[in-house]
């Protein structure tokens, strides 16, 4: 579980992304019973770090710092700035440890510096990842995607994406309830899945027609539906082929992709919010059967649905208390 949160302000930082660690990580949100991390702004040398915006950051801890952090965040930066080998140094030691690092779009090259990315999957801004490819031949680079996951490694892509890189972390640690509770303090979408198109949110035209926009409300009010590609052709006044190529189009996605996704967030409400059996909330998420329910949260989360409720749920019905241990997740 994180408790403690370092961000690195690097000479040449981009104000944005930092901003979004300090919003998202940085905020006493305790009244709502939301996490409360103990939270550090760190720099190479504790003081003022000017921005790539031509102010300052003052930043009042050293990277000695970092020694006892659970999650190091690394903002963007500019890549003309050299940053000093002693960051590196310090990523490595916190992953050597068990911490966990996140990066926002250029920070990956500092990950990679760290040699953190050598034969993981990676992401940064599409404008960069041609060149993070370049300069770290031994990491795989994905171009279109938002975030990847590679624990104890997170990237993330551009800018905005840095909200949902955090949010992911959030849902990861602390299940659905509590990030979405975070992204309406925020004004935030509430989920973006991290192989969704880097300049993409929800699905939406991108002509200002309105082809997809009703398609996925009635798709949202139907999961518990058998839903097939035609039918949601159907639903769009379209043959089968075009609505699936003009789905991908606009999502950079499948249709049956895209819909499978939005059951296992279903199924992720259910489990942590009631007492139903899994096999109620296999059928209601329209996956059928628990076998199926099964094999989709092991490809997307890790877990079984019976781990995901044990360490989401409270004992006594309700998200489980905040700062509650959370137990492994077992089998079934």
């Amino acid at each position: 579980m994180i408790h403690d949160v370092a961000v690195l302000a690097l000479e040449g930082s981009h104000a944005f992304e930092v901003g979004v660690f300090c919003e998202v990580f940085g905020i006493d949100r305790g009244e709502d019973g939301l996490p409360v991390y103990d939270f550090a702004l760190v720099s190479a040398a504790a003081g003022a770090v000017p921005t790539r915006h031509g102010f300052e950051i003052r930043a009042p801890h050293g990277p000695e710092r970092l020694s006892s952090a659970d999650l190091v965040c690394v903002p963007a930066y500019d890549l003309r700035v050299r940053q000093p080998d002693r960051l590196a140094e310090e990523l490595r030691a916190a992953v050597d440890r068990g911490a966990c690092v996140l990066s926002i779009c250029t920070g990956a090259f500092l990950l990679g510096e760290a040699g953190l990315l050598d034969g993981r999957r990676c992401t940064t801004h599409w404008r960069y990842t041609g060149e993070l490819a370049r300069r770290h031949p031994r990491a795989h680079v994905e171009s279109d995607v938002l975030y990847v996951d590679e624990n104890p490694i997170i990237t993330g892509a551009g800018t905005a994406a840095g909200v949902d890189t955090c949010l992911h972390l959030i849902r990861r640690e602390h299940g659905s309830t509590v990030a979405n509770a975070v992204a309406r303090r925020m004004v935030a979408p509430p989920h973006r899945e991290g192989g969704q198109r880097q300049y993409r949110e929800r699905p939406q035209p991108r002509d200002g027609s309105t082809l997809l926009t009703p398609v996925l409300s009635w798709i949202e009010a139907n999961l518990d539906r058998e839903l097939t590609v035609e039918a949601m052709a159907r639903e769009a006044h379209l043959s089968p082929r075009t609505f699936a190529r003009r789905f991908r189009q606009e999502t950079g996605t499948t249709p049956l992709q895209w819909l499978t996704g939005q059951r296992v967030l279903l199924a992720q409400h259910h489990l942590e919010t009631t007492d139903d059996p899994i096999t109620v909330i296999a059928r209601r998420s329209g996956f059928g059967t628990v076998d199926t329910l099964r094999h989709h949260f092991a490809r997307r989360l890790g877990i079984t649905p019976h781990g995901y409720r044990r360490a989401f749920r409270a004992p006594h019905g309700g998200p489980r208390p905040l700062g509650q241990p959370q137990p492994g997740p077992g089998p079934g």
